[in-house]
């Protein structure tokens, strides 16, 4: 099939995309984004990923265009965190998170777009679900599907290229998207080196709004997360 492109952030749901594609596409590249994000301990996670997967990465540095009240980028707002995902799933309800970015996933997809036709290729993929909905409204399927048809408007007929953007996990919960990656050779191992904690620390804080979803992802799943298990072994030998 054609080239694909993945959108790598060092994260869990773009590490299981990215070994969703290896099985998918023959020819696999991924591109990862310094924005001025607070945990950008991810980038070193994507790289690590990137190379365990044998797939070819570029990073692109943005800091300082993406503006928000978002604590993932403005240091003056502070990470809400929670006990548990009952009292998380309270407090947010169906409100935009806190965290949420506003233009990042479209201008994310705006520049990755570009990087796959360079190549003459047509496939993006990107980690969005459903299951944040509510709280990233860049993660709906109608959001993505307006992306694929504005991209192709812009592009219009470049050498009969269509850009297709694939979101094998639009439509898992978390639990669901771990038991993909069960069955995608190499990625449970990948995930172990994968970062998705907000407060940007390793171990991860295991409060924040993505560490509570992790972890409960894990708990549905039945199975133990190969980060956690991996900063246990990490302390126990050190």
């Amino acid at each position: 099939m054609s080239k694909a492109l993945v959108i790598l952030s060092g994260g869990q749901d773009s590490t299981i995309c990215l070994y969703w594609a290896k099985l998918t596409f023959r020819d696999v590249s991924a591109v990862s984004f310094n924005y001025g994000q607070k945990h950008s301990i991810e980038l070193e996670s994507a790289k690590q990923i990137a190379g365990m997967a044998n797939v070819p990465l570029e990073i692109i540095d943005m800091p300082d265009i993406l503006k928000s009240r978002s604590p993932l980028v403005n240091e003056n707002e502070e990470l809400e965190t929670y006990s548990n995902y009952e009292e998380m799933d309270q407090i947010i309800g169906e409100r935009v998170e806190l965290t949420f970015v506003p233009m990042r996933n479209a201008l994310f997809l705006t520049i990755a777009a570009n990087r796959v036709l360079e190549k003459e290729g047509e496939h993006l993929i990107t980690g969005v679900c459903e299951q944040d909905n509510a709280n990233y409204p860049d993660c709906r399927e109608e959001f993505i599907l307006s992306q694929q048809e504005t991209i192709n408007e812009a592009i219009g007929k470049m050498g009969d290229l269509n850009i297709q953007i694939h979101t094998p996990l639009m439509y898992l919960s978390k639990a669901e998207s771990i038991d993909l990656a069960k069955t995608l050779d190499g990625c449970m191992e990948a995930l172990a080196f994968s970062h998705t904690c907000y407060s940007g620390v390793y171990p991860p804080c295991g409060d924040c709004h993505s560490c509570v979803l992790r972890a409960e992802g894990f708990k549905q799943a039945g199975i133990a997360d190969p980060l956690i298990e991996r900063s246990i072994g990490e302390k126990q030998y050190a």
